[in-house]
């Protein structure tokens, strides 16, 4: 298990992809952020994903559904900021 200041900075990683892209990061996206291996990225995001904090992930998958307010699915919730729509929200 990923120590938690490793999994803060994983967390906030996560939340930043959203931001920046308008998606959550893959696992091995997000290793490369971190400097970890594509391995322990999983492990940290599925951390995150069991710790109670609303992030869900894709059944059966390795994939980021959501992390509140943030959805990787299309919903009929749609963010924009600025005229720019990149967004859907839970």
């Amino acid at each position: 298990m990923a120590d938690r200041q490793l999994l803060t900075r994983a967390y906030h990683e996560l939340m930043c992809g959203f931001v920046r892209d308008g998606r959550a990061p893959h696992y091995t996206e997000l290793a490369d952020r971190l400097g970890v291996t594509p391995a322990g990225a999983l492990e940290m995001q599925r951390a995150l994903a069991t710790s109670g904090l609303p992030i869900w992930m894709y059944p059966d998958t390795d994939h980021v559904a959501a992390a509140s307010p943030f959805s990787n699915l299309p919903t009929p919730y749609r963010i924009s900021v600025d005229g720019q729509q990149r967004w859907y929200g839970l």
